[in-house]
């Protein structure tokens, strides 16, 4: 009895358990309690720290890579291979696609500018990295967590360097979570009273055929302009061209719901069940997590700060709030614009003016991970 004791004790997990186990499987741990507890965008964080606690399980082997041709891997190794291939990240946005309104972006194409503007994230965090000593491969990967969308970073990092998409997702994912802690306080602190009070007029209206047209037209624009942007740029005009053409009501309802859900899930565990404790735990994610909170950091101050610019030059016509809104992070940043004014303004109503800078910074997003492959991509 004792015998078949130990060896059920030998093939058992605690068996292998070490100490950088159970580092991972406390971390994953809080980030379950962020995601479950305090609400931290749960549809990300909750599916990412369980996949951190999966892979950090010891012989489950989850991620098991198969060994020779018949050989069978594990689940998540399996499921993984979607974002090695860049079909998680395409999927999800034709779900973004489908609910992205370019309405607003359309009517005042100077949106574009803060778009751009809260680029300033990447620059910043890829000279950074580069001082840092990773390769400009490396840095351009890390740099792409200051567009504030995980899913455009991962894409991006499974071309450039599939070695750093553990602390990459995991970073980008984690921070995303936490904008509703990060961009308000920067947000308050560039911007005077009397900025904040700013009202915007209303937008003109804009045609159905100008929402028809404008995701066909940005598609061959961006495409011929960088190839490597076809499959990220191509599902959101897709998705986008779905909704507003009006007449496949059915796909554009899928695509918005069930599918971007269900990639999500799997995207969140797969990015996740990367993260074991032997690549994990080293210097080089801790350099990561603090390169991405830069990127996040002085994307929201370069957004910011072109927006004081619209403003001085508009003569007060432009909230510099909506600046913010600048970055990828569709449309949780247009609404945390929208609640910043209102709290300096109860009567300021400023969504649908940021949600202008919101689309054009999804745009922006895969436009610089576009010109980045081309620049350093094998």
């Amino acid at each position: 009895m004792f015998e078949a004791l130990r060896i059920i004790w030998d093939n058992s997990g605690f068996a292998a358990l070490t100490w950088q186990h159970c580092i991972m499987i406390i971390i994953a741990c809080i980030l379950i309690y962020l995601a479950g507890w305090r609400k931290f965008e749960p549809i990300l964080l909750l599916p990412i720290a369980f996949g951190i606690l999966l892979a950090n399980l010891p012989l489950a082997n989850l991620m098991l890579a198969p060994s020779f041709p018949d050989d069978t891997g594990g689940l998540l190794y399996y499921l993984h291979l979607g974002i090695t291939k860049g079909i998680y990240p395409s999927l999800i946005f034709l779900g973004i696609g489908v609910i992205t309104d370019f309405g607003p972006l359309i009517a005042r194409p100077s949106a574009l500018f803060l778009g751009a503007a809260a680029q300033l994230g990447i620059v910043v965090s890829f000279v950074l990295a580069v001082i840092c000593g990773f390769t400009d491969a490396q840095s351009a990967s890390i740099a792409m967590i200051g567009g504030t969308n995980g899913h455009i970073a991962v894409y991006l990092t499974s071309l450039l360097d599939p070695e750093l998409i553990p602390p990459v997702a995991v970073t980008a994912y984690f921070y995303m979570s936490l904008i509703h802690l990060i961009q308000p306080p920067f947000m308050r602190l560039i911007t005077t009273e009397k900025e904040r009070n700013a009202e915007m007029p209303q937008l003109r209206h804009v045609s159905k055929l100008e929402k028809i047209c404008f995701p066909i037209l940005i598609t061959i624009l961006c495409v011929l302009l960088l190839p490597a942007s076809a499959p990220l740029i191509g599902m959101l005009m897709l998705g986008n061209l779905l909704k507003e053409s009006g007449l496949i009501k059915s796909l554009s309802d899928t695509s918005q719901s069930s599918l971007i859900n269900i990639v999500t899930i799997f995207l969140g565990l797969t990015a996740g069940a990367t993260a074991n404790s032997e690549n994990f735990l080293s210097p080089q994610t801790l350099m990561i997590i603090a390169l991405g909170l830069i990127a996040f950091i002085f994307s929201t101050i370069g957004g910011v700060l072109f927006g004081k610019l619209m403003c001085l030059v508009t003569k007060g016509k432009i909230n510099p709030l909506i600046g913010s809104a600048g970055v990828a992070y569709f449309p949780i940043a247009a609404n945390i614009s929208q609640t910043e004014g209102q709290k300096a303004n109860p009567s300021n109503s400023l969504l649908m003016h940021a949600i202008g800078p919101n689309a054009a910074g999804v745009i922006g997003s895969i436009i610089v991970s576009g010109i980045l492959f081309s620049l350093f991509g094998r």
